[in-house]
């Protein structure tokens, strides 16, 4: 049979049903009150692939490098392509259909629940790795199925069973199919302490569906109990948020809370009891702590799900270290002093800095590091080893980047939210429920989290487990770079030079040129397509993007189109065929080849449109030699062409012209989130001085009045339509040059590796007598 119902399930049909199946197959047949439903089994899955033959192929797309992005994209994707394009047997759909009309009045709203094999065992979590969906109908049931058997096979899924030590092939998934419950209230209990084991019940709640209490969109309400005297202490958030069914559509939605219940004590003392009560029977049952999902309607408590606590510390140290913690800040959570991962260092609990924010100490351990502000769910391996990463709420997308960071602060979310239960199985210090950590620290900025105190102190407080050498001479010697409203980027000429770059502590890259990519190939674009392929052209752009990218993340890189000469070109393999200009710098180059030659173009975009896909959203295009709106309409209809958002991406263009200079308004008209200054060209097109001739090299001065004024023009027009204004050719490293730009309002300048430094001096400064000039 393709189905089995929770009562008929028990904890040995583990193989059969999955740990969530089991679970509660077994809390039914206990007599608790669970949700009625039935179980789509793991063996179903399992002859639903081999009979359509594609489990072999499955298996290798993901016998991959989980630590090459790019190759763990392509496995996640064609693993789920397989599935979720191979149609259902009759046979079974009916099957799963029939049972459906069984559950409540048969036109049930039901929530759809993967069950694998592997999870929810004593020794791993997989906390959320496959997918849930809620107020499902018969309409989309068997299209939820099947996105739940491909959910085994998310990026996060088949990275976090890989480092696990999970044979893929070995993992099936069942499904649960379970009438939902409207809860009017819900949330998680763990019976017993979840690092020490102590007799010591927490309790989160919140309004509404249980979703936002274990994703961690809420701060819920903590409630800390002694279960030998039922003592309690009770922390109040400020609920903003609870998820519902909408009435109207059937789906689950995130809605505000109501001004008059957002500080309301969601669960009352006799709801507390009613909850102890049944974490005891369950803790009983299994005979070991159990971390439970609740939901109350109309007084009555249902249970959801139950499952082992696997973050307990069995040494002895946790107990101790947990008897000095706060109760009201929901307890200090185990294993007290913890040596950081590389960047953060051994703890030290004199620890005095300045608090910056606090909240729930969620996972033990005291790290300091650089805070890394993320504000998107889809940056996997884009926080540095050694960050504290700084978010609203993780997701477990996120679970790369939490295993390589020193630390993890969220604004939102609870003890039992995925951050804290993650944090807690890596072994991250951790701190959840800040409520405004993401507005407070700034990106970059050095703090001290201790995850125990559940409070961020500025600065460092941790010494490292090892000393760290500096990267080259260009770090910056004092350890808090000059802040300044003008962001001071710095200007990478090739990928090597990434972490270099990095080093010098700039706002990001101004400009990243990709001709230098190209031209190390020795070979044109076109020559190297037909000799190797479109793919391998597109990748050696994207691994070299890429490069820089990671190095920077989050902070935005700018990567500049092809902008070569036919001169350069002429000397590759396959530049015979160039032009042979008298003047190549007024030649075919920048984006007049790009808009000829739209096939090779395509490549370039295509390579920025897998960026974005693998989740590089700090990449920024910028096309080069524009001269009016027309050249950028035509290159924003080729991004279109390749999949590109111009909306959602932010691109621009370069001002080398004075054409373009004097076009601006219309660019800004036609779209562009930035302008960028390349004074090289500009200068040279604006004096007619040749700047590879030497005979003028003299007259050659990008301080000119007439560079300024036009350079001038554009902030102001920039200004007037909200588009940013940068500076990315050299002059942007000089002092005088830093200064006028600053008067006139310019957004940011970015200058060569050597200058970052300098250049932000410089702007400090001149921001100071600006603020200072405005008050006298």
């Amino acid at each position: 049979m393709a189905v089995l119902w929770l009562d008929e399930i028990s904890a040995g049909d583990l193989e059969k049903v999955g740990g969530k199946g089991a679970s509660l197959g077994e809390l039914t047949g206990a007599g608790l009150p669970v949700p009625p439903g039935f179980v789509v089994t793991a063996g179903t899955y399992r002859s639903f692939i081999e009979e359509a033959e594609i489990d072999e192929e499955l298996f290798a797309a993901v016998d991959v490098d989980v630590d090459d992005s790019a190759a763990l994209a392509d496995a996640a994707d064609r693993a789920q392509e397989l599935i979720l394009e191979t149609p259902f047997p009759d046979d079974l759909r009916e099957e799963i259909l029939e049972s459906y009309r069984e559950v409540g009045d048969g036109e049930a709203f039901v929530a759809v629940r993967s069950s694998a094999t592997a999870e929810d065992l004593p020794d791993a979590s997989f906390a959320g790795q496959q997918e849930t969906f809620l107020n499902v109908t018969e309409e989309d049931l068997l299209d939820r199925v099947r996105e739940c058997w491909a959910s085994l096979f998310t990026q996060r899924a088949i990275y976090y069973r890989q480092e696990q030590g999970f044979d893929h092939s070995a993992v099936n998934i069942a499904v649960v199919v379970q009438q939902m419950v409207d809860a009017e209230k819900s949330g998680v209990m763990f019976t017993s302490h979840p690092s020490t084991g102590d007799p010591t019940m927490i309790i989160e709640a919140a309004w509404g569906l249980g979703e936002a209490v274990v994703s961690g969109a809420v701060s819920p309400d903590n409630y800390v109990i002694d279960r030998e005297d039922r003592s309690m202490d009770v922390t109040i958030a400020e609920k903003k948020v609870m998820h519902e069914k909408d009435e109207e559509t059937g789906q689950t939605v995130e809605r505000d809370v109501p001004e008059d219940k957002r500080t309301q004590r969601v669960v009352s003392d006799d709801e507390i009891d009613d909850l102890m009560d049944l974490g005891e029977r369950v803790e009983d049952h299994y005979d070991e702590p159990q971390d439970v999902e609740w939901a109350i309607v109309d007084e009555d408590v249902y249970m959801l799900q139950s499952r082992p606590i696997t973050t307990i510390d069995e040494s002895g140290d946790a107990a101790e270290a947990a008897s000095g913690g706060d109760a009201s800040k929901g307890l200090t959570d185990g294993s007290g002093v913890q040596a950081a991962e590389s960047g953060g260092g051994a703890a030290d609990a004199s620890s005095s800095g300045d608090v910056l924010v606090d909240g729930l100490g969620s996972s033990p351990g005291t790290v300091s590091g650089p805070a890394r502000i993320v504000t998107k769910l889809d940056d996997l391996a884009k926080v540095g080893e050694g960050d504290i990463i700084v978010t609203e709420m993780t997701m477990p997308d996120m679970v790369p980047a939490m295993k390589r960071a020193s630390g993890i602060i969220t604004d939102e979310g609870g003890m039992t939210s995925h951050a804290a239960i993650v944090s807690r199985e890596l072994g991250v210090p951790a701190i959840v429920g800040t409520t405004n950590a993401t507005t407070v620290l700034e990106d970059g900025q050095v703090v001290t989290l201790d995850g125990e105190k559940g409070s961020v102190l500025e600065g460092t407080t941790v010494e490292p487990d090892e000393e760290t050498e500096p990267v080259e001479e260009v770090r910056p010697q004092s350890p808090v770079k000059p802040m300044t409203a003008t962001e001071v980027k710095v200007n990478v000429s090739i990928p090597e030079a990434a972490e270099r770059a990095a080093a010098t502590g700039a706002d990001g890259v101004g400009l990243l040129r990709t001709e230098h990519m190209i031209l190390s190939l020795n070979q044109t674009p076109a020559n190297y397509i037909e000799e190797n392929g479109e793919d391998a052209y597109i990748k050696e752009l994207v691994e070299g993007i890429r490069g820089v990218a990671d190095e920077f993340y989050p902070r935005p890189v700018r990567v500049r189109t092809l902008d070569a000469p036919t001169d350069e070109f002429r000397q590759l393999e396959g530049g015979d065929d160039e032009p042979n200009e008298h003047n190549p710098m007024l030649g075919y180059r920048g984006i007049r080849r790009s808009l000829d030659r739209p096939d090779v173009f395509a490549h370039e975009l295509e390579a920025f449109r897998r960026l974005y896909e693998m989740g590089y959203d700090n990449v920024e295009i910028m096309f080069p030699l524009v001269n009016d709106a027309e050249d950028v309409l035509q290159a924003k209809e080729l991004m279109k062409e390749a999949g590109i958002d111009p909306e959602k991406r932010r691109w621009g263009a370069m001002i080398e012209t004075p054409a373009s200079a004097l076009s601006v308004e219309g660019m800004a008209e036609a779209g562009i989130d930035f302008a960028s200054f390349g004074t090289n060209d500009l200068t040279q097109y604006t004096l007619a001085v040749d700047r590879n001739n030497e005979n003028v090299a003299d007259r050659f001065d990008e301080l000119h009045p007439a560079v300024l004024r036009l350079i001038g023009n554009v902030i102001e027009t920039c200004r007037e339509h909200d588009v940013d204004t940068s500076i990315c050719g050299q002059a942007g490293s000089k002092p005088e040059m830093a200064r006028f730009l600053v008067n006139e309002g310019i957004s940011s300048i970015s200058a060569n590796i050597d200058a970052v430094r300098d250049v932000q001096h410089e702007v400090k400064r001149v921001e100071q007598k600006l603020l200072l000039d405005s008050v006298r």
